[in-house]
């Protein structure tokens, strides 16, 4: 029988993509394993067609008083013999989990689970990048090398979309109980208008809940093309590969626009901290102010103009 390992990575969609690289990483690790991936049901579609796990597990998340699905979540884990445990969440949920098995029948685990076998003990892994502190946890477990994500098994076709050559992709979304983290419509607008007048193409971006948002930017810049609310994340690595570039917020989309290798400025302000967690790509621009009302457009144009060269 092949040795079971455990994965747990509960989201969000950002820290998901930043992930990307490392699950495939254990997979080449474990290439004969049987590889579970304990998630949250919002990214369960992104981990199936990733094709890496043999076997996906939801986490319902239950609460300290739910001692009904506590018990069951720790009797299935102890039913599953797992002989290792990747922790990639590292939060005080996932440590929680590590103390469902009793100490003396404890997997190997990697994380920052008091007790654990493989600790990840840098005390200044809060102040690293999220990538650069996933590798060394990984390396400190015995798996040496974090590649780049492939993106490959995620691709949709995206032609039927007929965005053309010389698209550019804004991303003027994000979480809507941040909006401090939006750099303005008004802005983005601005930008499609100079895009467009330049020969290009801007692509809007944005789920259900934010076509209002990208209908405002498409009414302002008529030769904007509206996708708002008709992409998946496969769509999105296909419109990523072949667009000349792309501007957006410090949300999930943006991570996964640069992870496919997009040229890609992306805009933070005070709210976030890019070092800890910008994108990573092939070719990535931060931009930040401590207000993004604060950002020019002209600005923004010039960090697009020069990661396109």
């Amino acid at each position: 029988m092949s040795e079971r390992i455990l994965v747990i990575k509960l989201g969000a969609l950002g820290d998901m993509v930043q992930a990307i690289g490392p699950f495939q990483a254990i997979r080449a690790h474990h290439l004969d394993a049987h590889l579970t991936l304990l998630t949250t049901a919002p990214f369960e579609g992104l981990a199936r067609d990733l094709d890496i796990f043999d076997e996906i597990w939801l986490d319902r998340r239950p609460r300290w008083w739910q001692f009904g699905r506590i018990a069951a979540l720790r009797n299935r884990l102890l039913a599953a013999g797992f002989r290792r445990v990747y922790d990639l969440q590292t939060s005080d949920r996932s440590g929680f989990y590590f103390r469902l098995w009793p100490p003396g029948g404890r997997p190997e685990w990697s994380g920052i689970a008091a007790g654990c076998s493989h600790p990840h003990a840098n005390p200044d892994r809060d102040s690293m990048h999220t990538l650069d502190r996933q590798a060394e946890q990984l390396e400190l477990a015995g798996i040496p090398h974090v590649p780049p994500p492939d993106l490959r098994p995620l691709r949709h076709d995206i032609r039927h979309f007929a965005v053309g050559p010389d698209a550019v992709l804004l991303v003027p979304g994000g979480a809507a109980h941040r909006p401090g983290k939006r750099w303005p419509a008004a802005s983005y607008a601005k930008l499609a208008r100079l895009l467009a007048a330049d020969g290009l193409r801007p692509v809007v971006l944005g789920s259900v809940a934010e076509q209002k948002l990208a209908h405002e930017i498409c009414a302002d810049c008529p030769a904007a093309l509206d996708l708002s609310g008709q992409t998946d994340l496969g769509d999105i690595v296909g419109l990523a590969q072949a667009a000349r570039g792309a501007v957006g917020n410090d949300t999930g989309p943006m991570h996964l626009i640069a992870a496919a290798g997009c040229p890609s400025v992306v805009l933070f302000s005070a709210e976030s901290d890019p070092s800890l967690c910008a994108p990573r790509g092939r070719k990535v621009t931060v931009l930040g102010r401590p207000a993004l009302s604060s950002l020019e457009v002209a600005e923004v144009g010039m960090g697009l103009d020069a990661i396109k060269r």
